[in-house]
């Protein structure tokens, strides 16, 4: 009942359980494994729209799409309009959704007026809005939260404005940016939001099993839901909420053999695409995750801590999962 294609502007999503833009985790490889689980649509990291005014390569390779399934959808931030502007026009080549940024708690974007600060400047977002859409070729959306602080709860003026201004779609994560992952999501709040816009609405924030994920669509009516921090070491969430969803029966949990499968995959795609020594790197907060449930997996982590081979870290891992 919950479980259904989803239409973004012209963009139709074989299901409504998407993937979260995270920076630093949801780079190409990782983007390819959630798709392969199943994910209705997966999400760039997200890129600074000043770093691709400014011409930036490092940021440029972040919107690297080719070779995945369609539809992606690309994620920019910034609160200058006219560098959002030509970001926008850049990224539309990369991508079939374009998502601005209006949620991102860090401090090192909310100092610059980014994410989740232009809560504060409702008329800002609304400019930002109206300009990107004008120049976007492919449908845009929005993610938001529930505000800045509790006494600054502006998540439906919001939702109204992008309505207004021509935005196809609204994530919007239950928790204020002072809250930043803590506490709990307001569900309450995703609810107002679906109920004040008429554009479809997808519901963020602490979604970590199958009986969360019901629960957002139960109790808020939301169109789609978007899986953020809950599939980072755990992509095959995509695939348990999807089975549950449709028969309303729990898949057993994957055997350690399937899932280092997966993380094999997953590391071999990360070498290829960036190289040994920073895919490693790199990989560590994911394999951080993807071994948590083992045992002594403490001893584990700070063995794949020290290495840079490949060969030995899935040495490492193969033993660790046996």
């Amino acid at each position: 009942m919950y479980l259904k294609k989803l239409k973004i502007g012209n963009v139709e999503l074989e299901n409504n359980i998407l993937l979260a833009p995270m920076a630093g985790i949801t780079d190409q490889p990782f983007r390819i494994v959630c798709k392969n689980y199943g994910a209705g649509l997966v999400c760039t990291e997200m890129a600074s729209a000043k770093a691709i005014f400014y011409n930036d390569e490092k940021t440029k390779q972040i919107l690297k799409t080719d070779g995945e399934k369609r539809p992606i959808q690309a994620q920019i931030f910034g609160s200058d309009v006219e560098s959002l502007k030509i970001a926008a026009q850049y990224v539309n080549n990369y991508c079939d959704i374009l998502d601005i940024n209006m949620g991102c708690p860090a401090p090192k974007v909310v100092k610059n007026g980014d994410g989740s600060k232009l809560l504060l400047d409702l008329e800002k977002v609304k400019t930002i809005a109206e300009e990107v859409v004008k120049v976007s070729n492919n449908p845009v959306t929005a993610k938001i939260r529930k505000g800045w602080d509790s006494s600054k709860v502006v998540a439906v003026e919001v939702a109204k404005i992008l309505e207004q201004a021509g935005i196809s779609a609204i994530t919007i994560h239950g928790r204020t940016r002072e809250e930043f992952f803590s506490g709990e999501v307001d569900l309450d709040i995703i609810k107002k939001v679906k109920e004040s816009v008429k554009i479809p609405v997808i519901g963020n924030g602490n979604i970590t099993n199958e009986e969360t994920a019901l629960k957002m669509f139960e109790y808020t009516g939301v169109d789609g839901i978007m899986l953020g921090r809950g599939v980072i070491g755990n992509p095959w969430l995509f695939k348990k909420i999807i089975h549950f969803l449709k028969t309303g029966e729990k898949l057993p949990d994957l055997t350690n053999k399937e899932k280092l499968e997966t993380i094999i995959q997953h590391i071999n795609m990360e070498v290829d695409e960036k190289g040994e020594k920073i895919a490693i790197q790199e990989l560590r907060k994911h394999l951080a995750y993807y071994t948590k449930n083992l045992k002594e997996a403490t001893k584990v982590r700070q063995k794949i801590n020290t290495i840079y081979s490949k060969d030995k870290l899935i040495e490492i891992l193969k033993k660790a999962y046996e």
